[in-house]
């Protein structure tokens, strides 16, 4: 019988089962062979980095995601193959694939002439394919530049949509993966206990970025994806980024933490407020999270996404025209590999969309809601994991409250 989620420390030891890492990366292949076979995939060619993690097990860092510089392949027959720059280091370190690992010059964002480019990488993949025997079937691309895609049809291959299974196979998680979700989860918990001391009147908004960065690559955070700083009057309307401004008293201050722990990601918001908050300020608050509230208790097996977006307020009920324009700010998503996974949660989608709510599904639920002053706005998020009866809050810091920090020490 395995124990609840985040019962042990992040390190591995050899006094207790903790994460079991060769069971995670059978279990994501296993998931990803499945969806192959019911979206009728010979094969699949990734180069997205969160999919080529979940099927390899593999990783060479931030520098490398935008470049087109390595990629891996599975076959609906369980067949990984892995193309890196750093296939030695990869041979070495990484023995559960070191034997079908090769050696790749990408394309590099069309930095290389197409002969030398998206010719030569469409040259290997239909190669590889015709070897392993699939090259007659369809295969799926996840992301790919226009030029490797018509020089892979040029080839004869039957490119087709690979990403859709990938998303499919990671939306449900494994025990190991919402256990890693977990502890990324409580790296946040931690930060945001220290911002309470640290966020004043005179810090600038980058210096608070500076600060979370600084302690979660301490507690073991592998990458800080973003910090998003918003306060005062920039936080209606969201502007999603942070700046060099100063705190100053009376300021909302509200803060969304995204980071990677083995992979995988937080999408962390919680608001503050610089001395005591005004009436409006609370007002702000105490709606975004009833709003909030209301779509956690929602959350369970047998519904939909649909029944979480409708408890959410119209874009008209909180200074929008449309749904469209007030995308993001009532919002939910899947949350693993990447911030953004399935299921998404929107008005502007989910009701004629609606997609199932299953068991084991990890999804992030956020609200925001500006002071009718103009002070300011809140801005709340938590990670819920859904159970088989209902669901359980992984961001523990407190949500319910509009928590006040100092003017002064």
């Amino acid at each position: 019988m395995r124990v609840s989620w985040l019962s042990f420390g992040t390190f591995a030891v050899d006094y207790e089962a903790r994460i079991n890492f060769d069971k995670l990366r059978e279990e994501r292949k296993k998931r990803a062979v499945e969806q192959l076979r019911r979206h009728g995939l010979g094969a699949v060619v990734v180069f997205d980095f969160n999919n080529i993690r979940y099927i390899t097990g593999t990783y060479i860092g931030e520098w490398a995601r935008d470049k087109m510089a390595r990629f891996a392949m599975l076959t609906a027959d369980g067949e990984v193959l892995l193309f890196d720059p750093a296939a030695p280091a990869k041979r070495k370190y990484c023995p559960w694939i070191a034997d079908r690992v090769y050696p790749f010059i990408g394309t590099l964002r069309g930095s290389l002439p197409p002969e030398l480019g998206s010719e030569r990488v469409a040259d290997l993949i239909k190669d590889v394919l015709s070897k392993l025997k699939v090259a007659d079937l369809p295969i799926g691309i996840d992301i790919a530049e226009v030029g490797l895609l018509k020089a892979l049809e040029r080839r004869g291959l039957k490119v087709v949509d690979g990403q859709e299974a990938l998303l499919d196979a990671r939306m449900i998680k494994t025990y190991e993966e919402i256990e890693l979700l977990n502890i990324a989860a409580a790296m946040v918990d931690a930060v945001y206990s220290e911002l309470v001391s640290f966020l004043r009147p005179g810090v600038r908004e980058n210096e608070v970025v500076a600060f979370v960065t600084k302690m979660l690559h301490e507690l073991g955070s592998e990458h800080v994806e973003a910090v998003n700083v918003v306060t005062g009057p920039r936080g209606a309307p969201h502007p999603h980024m942070f700046s060099d401004r100063i705190i100053r008293p009376g300021d909302m201050i509200y803060i969304d933490i995204m980071h990677a722990y083995n992979g995988y990601r937080t999408c962390y918001y919680r608001t503050f407020v610089a001395g005591e908050p005004t009436k409006y300020q609370l007002e702000a608050y105490e709606k975004a999270w009833e709003w909030l509230k209301r779509s956690i208790d929602a959350v369970r097996p047998g519904i939909t996404t649909a029944d979480i977006a409708n408890c959410w307020p119209a874009a008209q009920e909180f200074g929008f025209k449309d749904e469209e324009e007030a995308f993001l700010l009532q919002f939910g998503h899947g949350i693993g590999l990447s911030i953004w996974e399935k299921p998404i949660i929107s008005r502007a989608i989910s009701f004629k969309n609606p997609v199932p709510v299953q068991t084991n599904m990890v999804f992030a639920l956020e609200t925001w809601c500006p002071a009718k002053d103009g002070s300011g706005a809140a801005r709340i998020e938590v990670e819920v994991v859904v159970t088989e009866t209902g669901r359980e809050v992984i961001t523990k810091f407190p949500a319910d409250r509009l928590i006040s920090v100092p003017v002064r020490r």
